[in-house]
């Protein structure tokens, strides 16, 4: 294991033992919610869910998917 995460997994281990008690479960559900939001999905998972929006009619115009992404 190298340094960078050891760092990271003692400092956020320090702030939990700082948490008091009765909010640990709610402190629990965002560690959660933050991994998932920033995993990615295995891909076919991904696909699944692409296929399924796509078959729902959950669909963009191109143009709009590009919308606010200058490219230099």
């Amino acid at each position: 294991m190298t340094v960078y995460p050891t760092l990271y997994t003692k400092k956020i281990s320090q702030e939990i033992e700082k948490t008091p008690d009765e909010y640990l479960p709610a402190l629990l559900e965002m560690v959660r919610l933050f991994r998932e939001t920033v995993t990615l999905k295995p891909a076919d998972e991904s696909f699944t869910q692409g296929w399924k929006e796509a078959m729902n009619n959950e669909l963009m115009p191109l143009d709009q998917l590009w919308e606010g992404i200058h490219a230099a």
